[in-house]
């Protein structure tokens, strides 16, 4: 490659990118997952659009596919909410798993016995439809106020469940579960999502811990060695233990989003970005790996019998079984089966197969892409209105303050950077009402185009951001009060808030 071929795959690469950026807003606006601008911009690049372009080395993608789905994984494990995600995590776990194993032993026989695929196929199909996606669950569900325990439960389902399948399919695809056997599969899951989940417990502890303590040159540095950490998780669960990644990566992610690092936010809307680049350059390579001409109306019905499957029986039955020792109400289970959205997940899953050589692995590849154009499409656009019809909307939905945080080592002391948003308690609140800490003091208000040093009588509104200092050993017990009085309002401590997270 010379400097004349990277400038024109540069121009190239910036165009697709500015273009999917503006996209963006388009599926907002409608409430589908991007993902489905972003395919079909691949298949637009593909050798079977106008692009042209041939791309069929199975292996690169499998490996760039994993390394996407590590990056939205860790995305969102830092913006997902701790105290809603806690209470419903034994939910989250009982859906990947027993979940997941119900959901592919469904639609594994409808394959089989209505379809009259071999059991191979069969399996594989089930294996790789039944994860829901964490980059389409975050996208939409955060823009639906449904209940944060459903919320909770759905993003941990997400984050977790691709650990499981991605085993399963990948010995599925190698032969080893028809060699070894069911028991041997189960006590592998087992231990690859416990001792992953332990071993993304410890890096994210001692990433928190080591990042509080080390004064970095510059802002910009702290981002970077977050994702670093999420990274070192993934990829040491991977080689050293020979555990998942994956569980290991999101659990991490959790323990960092959840902690009160220096300049925190700029860090999320760092990784956002990244999250984002991510999940845009993985769609489209997988548009560009699907071939439109090699897909028949066989397929298309094949993939219209599996997605009602998987959508309505599979899903259904595993969410009800998985739900019947936490007791939720039918509405709620109701949502949480048709809130699993299908996304990169299943199709990136599909390239393992393909990447292995197996038999008709271009089939399901082609099954399953048009399974999530087609399913994405019905699910994603209908969630605001199911959520009204099931009344499982929030519609008290009140949002915390964004607190980040900048060290100022030289005074021994922390600055907090509040933002109040609109649905926040704390306008309409005078500065001496937040009754915060000795020690620590509202140094500076910003509201509108205009900034000033508040007294105790200034009444806060919403939009306004607050610049707070903070000797290093009150930061927390601030932050705690500050959350507090977001969420109760002035009489916060009184009736019991107190700004920890719920248990």
């Amino acid at each position: 490659m010379d400097v004349s071929e990277l400038d024109r795959i540069l121009l190239a690469g910036a165009a697709v990118l500015l273009v999917a950026i503006v996209a963006i807003r388009l599926t907002g606006r409608f409430g589908l997952p991007s993902l489905l601008i972003y395919l079909l911009m691949g298949l637009l690049l593909g050798e079977s659009g106008p692009g042209g372009i041939h791309f069929e080395d199975a292996q690169l993608a499998h490996a760039l596919g994993f390394a996407a789905l590590v990056v939205i994984l860790t995305e969102g494990g830092l913006t997902t909410r701790w105290n809603e995600v806690r209470p419903v995590m034994p939910l989250g776990v009982v859906l990947a798993t027993l979940g997941v194993a119900v959901s592919v032993g469904v639609v594994a026989c409808v394959a089989h016995y209505v379809l009259g695929l071999d059991w191979q196929t069969a399996v594989l199909i089930g294996a790789v439809t039944s994860p829901t996606d964490a980059a389409a669950v975050f996208s939409v569900l955060r823009r639906v106020p449904i209940k944060p325990r459903l919320r909770g439960a759905l993003e941990a389902e997400s984050g977790l469940n691709d650990a499981p399948t991605v085993l399963l399919v990948t010995l599925v695809s190698t032969g080893e579960v028809g060699e070894k056997g069911l028991v041997y599969f189960s006590g592998l899951v087992i231990y690859e999502l416990v001792v992953g989940a332990l071993f993304g417990f410890v890096i994210g502890w001692l990433g928190v811990a080591s990042i509080r303590r080390v004064a970095l040159g510059s802002a910009g540095l702290y981002p970077l060695a977050v994702l670093s950490v999420a990274i070192i998780s993934y990829a040491g669960g991977s080689v050293l233990l020979h555990v998942s990644g994956f569980a290991s990566v999101y659990v991490t992610s959790l323990i960092l989003g959840r902690a009160e690092l220096p300049h925190r936010m700029a860090t999320r809307s760092f990784v956002d970005g990244i999250a984002w680049l991510a999940q845009i350059g993985l769609f489209v390579m997988l548009g560009l790996l699907a071939s439109p001409d090699r897909i028949g109306w066989d397929d298309v019905v094949v993939a219209l019998v599996i997605g009602v499957t998987v959508t309505v029986v599979a899903r259904f039955a595993s969410v009800a079984l998985s739900a019947v020792p936490f007791r939720l109400p039918w509405n709620d289970q109701a949502f949480i089966a048709w809130a699993g959205l299908r996304g990169a997940v299943p199709i990136v899953l599909a390239t393992i197969p393909l990447a292995e050589g197996v038999p008709h692995a271009d089939r399901v590849f082609d099954v399953v892409f048009v399974l999530v154009l087609l399913f994405t499409l019905l699910q994603g656009p209908s969630l605001p209105w199911v959520a009204k019809r099931l009344k499982v909307l929030d519609e008290n939905a009140s949002y915390e303050v964004d607190i980040d945080v900048a060290p100022l080592e030289s005074l021994g002391a922390d600055m907090l950077q509040v933002h109040v948003p609109s649905e926040s308690r704390l306008a309409g609140v005078e500065i001496g009402e937040l009754r915060l800490p000795g020690g620590v003091s509202v140094s500076l208000v910003i509201r509108g185009d205009r900034a000033f040093v508040p007294d105790l009588r200034t009444v806060l509104r919403a939009g306004d951001s607050l610049l707070v200092v903070a000797p290093s050993p009150l930061r927390d017990q601030a932050v705690r009060r500050l959350r507090a009085v977001s969420r109760a309002g002035r009489l916060a401590g009184w009736f019991g808030e107190r700004g920890r997270e719920p248990r």
